[in-house]
């Protein structure tokens, strides 16, 4: 009976976080150095964090699909989002490892690491659509790239800090109110 409720315990908050991540990818952005600064990662960082790499990787990838389906980009773009930000989930829970009481330079290590694989897999996906979708040359394709760049590594280093902060301040409160054994 206990795992059952703790599986319908991790259900519940990965559909939390999932809206959490849909709620932050369209509400908030910060206009900084003419790009802008989303949670979005973040929240899909700390998804991973206190979720795990599947139910983490299934909160990221939904919230900001469904951000991607309700905002009128295609079915394609969505599916491409639900891995993207799945992965920055799934490979920072997978570095950071399971325990709680984990020491401070994993869950570090695991943002760092999650937040990088999002700007390979961006990068990826700009160079697909711009050479294959869009039949661009090759030195455009780099442009294109180049442009984009900036915006994500920014956005990489702003979830690198402030996902280990989150997670720092929730998990005592977690402990406190005896809710992180049920996330394990």
């Amino acid at each position: 009976m206990k795992d059952t409720q703790n599986t319908t315990y991790k259900i519940v908050v990965t559909a939390l976080m999932a809206a959490m991540v849909f709620v932050l990818t369209m509400v908030i952005s910060i206009p900084f150095l003419g790009s802008k600064l989303r949670f979005a990662n973040a929240m899909c960082l700390l998804s991973g964090l206190l979720l795990g790499p599947v139910y983490g990787g299934l909160a990221s990838g939904i919230g900001s699909g469904l951000y991607d389906l309700l905002n009128g980009y295609g079915i394609d773009e969505a599916l491409i989002t639900f891995i993207s930000k799945g992965a920055i989930a799934l490979v920072g829970a997978l570095i950071a490892g399971r325990r709680f009481d984990r020491p401070h330079w994993r869950v570090i290590a695991g943002s760092v690491a999650g937040a990088w694989v999002y700007v390979a897999l961006y990068m990826l996906k700009t160079f697909v659509y711009q050479t294959f979708v869009y039949s661009l040359a090759p030195d455009a394709v780099l442009g294109v790239m180049a442009a984009k760049l900036p915006a994500s590594a920014l956005n990489a280093a702003f979830a690198m800090i402030v996902a280990p902060l989150f997670y720092f301040a929730v998990v005592p409160a977690l402990r406190r109110a005896q809710m992180l054994e049920k996330l394990r």
